[in-house]
């Protein structure tokens, strides 16, 4: 299945790991070596959150459903970017969708989204120091030098706003430290895939000024071969350079800025067509590599300021975010050219939350006011010459977004065990955006009537431009996101909650417009591109009104832990984006279908057998049905009991898993080892069901040497063990020859589906001063 790779690129490869290791090396040569942990001690260690945003407070002690991850605990998943962490976590699925990489399709319990249109806002956002990113493209690059990640589940509209009624995910980078600190790591998979991080942090003005400089480099020279010519695929390479100063004046004034700065390129994706591959397998054959190129700059500013009124602290987060990406790809994923994609996408973005944290007797409160703009521009377009067109289609649209909010959170402790918790948050969000129909000169817009922009191409990809025809929207929505809870917390070790909470995701405008009006193309040589036009059209924002018990339990002294939550979920206009092969190859619409319900379970234990022996489960069920539809969602145009049959997307019934976490003291050192199977039922890909993501058994184990003397460890680990087959999506093509299919059946019909890794096997040596 794997390529081995040249003798030059086997020099080059092993001159850069060569140079990394001595980065690492000569840093630490400067630095006093830290005590590492082990592996059950890493997993046993209680995790600090921040995601209540009211100081750092214990996990099993906050009334969410929450899981964490300190750095430790990264470590010991050779975690590497969020993807990492979609097997582990009950109820997540945290997908890259595969289209361009790194563009996340993320879902918790159920509410995710399949698309990768970056107006198309997420179900779970992601915050990083603080800053929520606008879209979900450039979401998956790899991630490093990190104090830890906190993924919270259910709905988080008091605190975070609009964007997160799935969940959220908060993720912090380390801060500068007071006393000189190295981290760095090599390491190198199965592929040929080379990694190496430093980070350096330490005193400028000792009392007063500290900073830190990280760097990170990735080169993957593809795992897939593509039976089209039998080429490495999947090559890609990473660079990101952070920064960080810490600025400490006074005991109770602190000023920390971060900047980053990456770039990250290669091949498309690896494009499978189930109508000519069996989709358990690896097998595919494309003859367009296609492309991504993305590079992106941010900056976040906080400030705090510890003050007496309520002995709180006033914390101001401003943060900025320029990202570029273009990519192409093979989306007929066939050796005939018969849809052959590019796309731009351009965005930027600035927020800033200001917000207070201080306690007034018995009342624990945050409040503050957010403020976030974004202007987005994406065009798109595709070369469909098998199909009979004698140009490219191209289009897209681009939009200025902003919203603002403010917010209040109370948790009144009406004794020692009993807390009442109200939250509330008011959102005004405006939206003000143009889209260019996705079209050729070609293509009729109004039917007899002549319209500006008609009998031209939608726009120049290449030059970066868009021709418009259609009105312009202007949209606005309103919101008021409240919550109540109720925290007993008997004992210090227990921990029972109940609450209930309503939360807002955004409407907005398709940026894809492709439909022309024709219903799936039929099984002949060529799909007309005639028929009747359909302009663009907006959908309005989505709202979930949640119910959550949950139960937090440790047990034997801190030996057992038992975490258990049960959810109910009412959604009212719940967006879908539904997805149907036609005349442009795929037509996607964007409605608001009708009313949806979702409920379910999830369960977290741990236990430690001995002091060095320890076992994590985890476990969740969903369950949905739609409860009221006004729009079709299975294809045939109508809404009828078939509609009310389908299953939601992105709902796996079952996700479950066990690991098994061992030390073995050697003398000299210890070995550490983790054993995991985490397992994911089938779910469906599309709307109407056609598209199906497959049942996943992962294995993963990970051998970690740690000396009792010395600053490094060594690991050899494997992902995904057994080989299984799984991919980000399940696009339903035209079943014509063009694309691979045929028309008749049985044989599957044609698919673009762009495949994830099979078993990856590395080593990696670390560094910690």
């Amino acid at each position: 299945m794997m390529k081995k790779m040249g003798g030059d690129a086997r020099s080059a490869s092993g001159l850069r790991l060569t140079t990394a290791l001595s980065l690492v090396l000569g840093a630490a040569a400067f630095a006093t070596p830290a005590l590492a942990q082990d592996a059950t001690d890493a997993a046993s260690e209680e995790i600090v959150v921040t995601a209540l945003k009211h100081g750092e407070r214990n996990v099993q002690d906050v009334p969410v459903a929450i899981t964490a991850f300190g750095a430790e605990q990264l470590d010991a998943l050779n975690f590497n970017d969020l993807q990492s962490l979609t097997y582990t976590i009950p109820n997540v699925q945290l997908e890259d969708i595969g289209t361009s990489p790194g563009v996340a399709n993320f879902g918790i319990r159920g509410l995710g989204i399949n698309s990768s249109i970056p107006s198309v806002d997420p179900t779970v956002g992601v915050f990083i120091d603080g800053m929520y990113i606008g879209i979900n493209s450039g979401v998956l690059t790899d991630n490093f030098d990190l104090a830890g990640i906190e993924v919270l589940r259910g709905p988080q509209g008091v605190l975070f706003g609009r964007n997160v009624t799935g969940g959220a995910i908060v993720m912090r980078t380390r801060a500068p430290t007071d006393e000189l600190e190295v981290h760095g790591r090599v390491a190198v998979e199965t592929g040929l895939n080379y990694f190496a991080d430093l980070s350096v942090s330490g005193p400028i003005a000792p009392g007063i000024l500290s900073g830190k400089i990280a760097a990170y480099w990735n080169e993957d020279e593809g795992w897939f071969e593509n039976d089209f010519d039998g080429s490495q695929h999947g090559a890609s390479e990473q660079n990101i350079l952070r920064g960080a100063l810490r600025l400490t004046p006074s005991n109770n004034f602190e000023m920390i800025l971060r900047a980053e700065q990456g770039e990250a390129n290669g091949d498309g994706p690896a494009a499978q067509n189930h109508a000519l591959f069996s989709r358990d397998s690896f097998d595919f054959a494309i003859n367009n590599r296609g492309f991504f190129d993305g590079s992106w700059e941010q900056a976040i500013l906080e400030t705090n300021w510890d003050v007496g009124f309520g002995d709180g602290t006033i914390t101001n987060i401003y943060g900025w975010r320029d990202y570029e990406g273009r990519s192409g790809g093979d989306i007929d994923a066939f050796t005939i050219s018969a849809f052959h994609s590019r796309a731009l996408i351009e965005q930027d973005q600035w927020s800033n939350e200001l917000r207070y944290a201080g306690t007034f007797g018995p009342v624990d409160l945050v409040a503050g006011h957010y403020m976030f703009e974004q202007n987005l521009l994406y065009i798109e377009e595709r070369a469909l010459p098998a199909l009979g067109l004698p140009a490219p289609r191209v289009g897209g649209g681009d939009g200025e977004f902003s919203t603002w909010g403010v917010f209040a959170n109370a948790d009144w402790h009406l004794t020692d065990e009993l807390t009442l918790n109200l939250g509330v948050r008011y959102t005004h969000e405006e939206k003000e955006a143009r889209v260019s129909r996705i079209r050729a000169f070609f293509d009729n817009l109004d039917g007899a009537v002549v319209v500006p922009g008609e009998f031209q191409t939608g726009g120049s990809i290449d030059a970066g431009t868009l021709v418009f025809s259609d009105t312009p929207f202007d949209l606005s929505w309103n919101d008021t996101s409240p919550r109540v809870g109720l925290q007993w917390q008997p004992t210090p070790d227990t921990n029972i909650y109940a609450f209930a909470a309503r939360g807002f995701r955004s409407g907005g405008v398709n940026f894809r417009v492709t439909t022309f009006g024709i219903p799936p193309c039929p099984a002949v040589p060529v799909c007309s591109p005639g028929g009747t036009p359909q302009p663009p059209t907006a959908f309005d924002s989505e709202q979930q009104t949640s119910y959550e018990i949950g139960w937090k339990q440790d047990f034997m002294n801190g030996r057992g832990r038992l975490n258990l939550a049960i959810f109910h979920n009412e959604i009212d206009d719940m967006q879908r984006e539904t997805n149907l092969p036609g005349p442009s190859g795929v037509q996607q619409v964007i409605v608001n279908a009708g009313d949806a319900t979702i409920q379910g379970a999830e369960m977290e234990f741990r236990f430690n057998f001995t002091d060095n022996f320890l076992m994590q489960l985890q476990a969740g069920y969903t369950d949905g049905e739609y409860d009221r539809l006004i729009a079709d969602i299975s294809g045939d145009t109508f809404v009828t009991a078939a509609d009310y049959a389908l299953e939601i997307p992105r709902l796996a019934p079952w996700t479950y898993g066990v690991s098994f976490l061992h030390d073995l003291e050697m003398g000299f050192g210890t070995l550490s080892s983790r054993v995991s199977y985490n397992h994911r039922d089938a779910n469906f890909y599309t709307d109407n069901n056609r598209g199906v993501l497959n049942e996943a058994d992962i294995f993963d184990a990970n051998f970690t040497f740690r000396p009792n003397e010395g600053p490094w460890s060594l690991s050899l680990y494997g992902n995904n063990l057994t080989d299984e087959a799984t991919f980000g999506g399940d696009t339903q093509l035209p079943d014509i020859p063009q694309f691979g299919g045929d028309g008749a059946g049985p044989r599957p019909t044609p698919t673009f589906s762009p495949l994830n890794k099979g078993r990856v096997i590395g080593v990696e040596l670390s560094f910690d001063f």
